[in-house]
């Protein structure tokens, strides 16, 4: 969808508040590379930058707006300690900001939260933090830590929807502008709560009002996207979690007006995309990158034609990805390339019917996955068969040879309920 943004400044964090938010951040943040990419630019014909926030300490931009919030608390407040919510980046980042300012902080996450992102967080906050595990949910996690903030009067360091961490986040802006040497035509910025958008949106609205602002949201947890269809927030009933970095239920309610002010367009991308990206970024420029930094590479894609010749700023937001994802990373982006499917096949209960099968692949077709066990008393057996393709192209083909050789089969790709259950 798109969006013609408004002119006026009154629903945008002033230009001052992101400026001495510079000054507050410099003692603790790395100025992050903001390079042209070779293969991106040669791939989109125009000349696309990237914000590398992903080497950052914390390897996420998070620690901007978490320490220039806290950096901005009274010595009292300092003093009682401070209390968050967070699924990972955010609690990183507040880890390392207590640290650095030697305040006690209660960080809430959700039990499945993986072991070395609590790691993470115990390893920046010392002996300074302490990780509460809590509910199933970043909802569960957030509920609990906002009720021991009002019962117990601490300062509650929000992951978005707070003037001083929309602020903090914003300083990336005044960086892409400083070492930029052209005119940014555009900029992409992923959404989840809306706090990058916010605090980048406002600087750039302000000081480069011609740059096209796109905000970019993982599909299946599209908060912004719908909110502004509705002109209100709305809260998403179910979200797909796996882009965790930008899978929220519901933008702030700050950063939905801000949002207003700021975006020119909004794109959505499927998280299958969002897996392929992370393979090429790996493979081809060696940027190991999460789902939420790698959104808005994947939306290069769906605008193509309109950034043709232009200069296309893109922030990297994050590196924090577990390793122990990979192969579902990788499934996600065979599924969504077309390279990978499922049948449910039912074979004849006799010698030669699974050597029959494999005469119908094709010399670049390799089987993946199979499951099979012999029913006794029966004429056929089902088996799960995963297949994988060498080109997208070559799924009409044996599509073909298995209708021909009358194989009994059911394909499983677009029967998600059962897919998931067996895959």
């Amino acid at each position: 969808m798109s969006k013609s943004a408004q002119s006026s400044t009154s629903n945008l964090i002033p230009v001052s508040e992101i400026v001495k938010a510079q000054q507050r951040v410099k003692e603790v943040i790395v100025e992050t590379p903001f390079m042209e990419n070779y293969n991106l630019s040669q791939r989109y014909e125009c000349n696309i930058f990237l914000k590398r926030e992903d080497m950052q300490v914390v390897r996420s931009f998070k620690i901007r707006g978490a320490y220039n919030k806290m950096k901005s608390l009274s010595v009292a407040e300092m003093q009682q300690g401070i209390v968050c919510a967070s699924a990972g980046n955010h609690a990183q980042g507040v880890a390392m900001a207590c640290a650095k300012l030697e305040i006690k902080g209660k960080i809430y996450m959700p039990n499945p939260t993986p072991n070395q992102k609590i790691s993470k967080v115990k390893l920046f906050g010392k002996s300074w933090v302490e990780v509460i595990l809590v509910g199933d949910t970043f909802d569960d996690a957030y509920a609990a830590a906002k009720a021991v903030s009002d019962d117990q009067g601490l300062p509650f360091i929000h992951p978005f929807d707070d003037d001083d961490v929309i602020a903090g986040q914003g300083t990336i802006a005044v960086e892409m502008i400083n070492q930029s040497k052209v005119h940014l035509d555009y900029i992409l910025v992923a959404v989840g709560g809306g706090g990058l958008l916010s605090g980048v949106g406002s600087y750039f609205k302000q000081l480069s009002p011609e740059t096209k602002i796109i905000a970019v949201e993982a599909s299946g947890a599209a908060a912004l996207d719908e909110s502004l269809k509705a002109g209100c927030v709305v809260r998403l009933e179910q979200i797909d979690s796996f882009a965790d970095g930008i899978a929220v239920k519901q933008i702030g309610d700050k950063t939905f007006e801000y949002c207003k002010a700021i975006v020119d367009q909004v794109l959505t991308v499927e998280e299958g995309a969002i897996c392929s990206t992370i393979l090429q970024l790996y493979n081809d420029e060696a940027i190991v990158v999460e789902p939420a930094g790698a959104v808005s590479v994947a939306a290069l894609e769906q605008v193509k034609a309109q950034i043709k010749d232009k200069n296309v700023g893109i922030i990297i937001c994050g590196g924090n990805n577990d390793v122990s994802r990979t192969q579902e990373i990788r499934e996600r982006a065979l599924l969504y390339e077309g390279k990978k499917h499922y049948f449910i096949i039912r074979f004849p209960q006799r010698a030669g019917a699974l050597r029959d099968f494999l005469n119908v692949l094709g010399p670049n077709d390799d089987i993946a996955h199979f499951e099979y066990t012999k029913k006794n008393n029966r004429d056929s057996g089902p088996a799960l068969v995963g297949i994988e393709l060498k080109n997208s192209d070559d799924f009409s083909e044996l599509i073909k040879r298995m209708d021909t050789e009358s194989i009994n089969y059911e394909h499983l790709n677009n029967n998600p309920m059962l897919f998931e259950m067996l895959v």
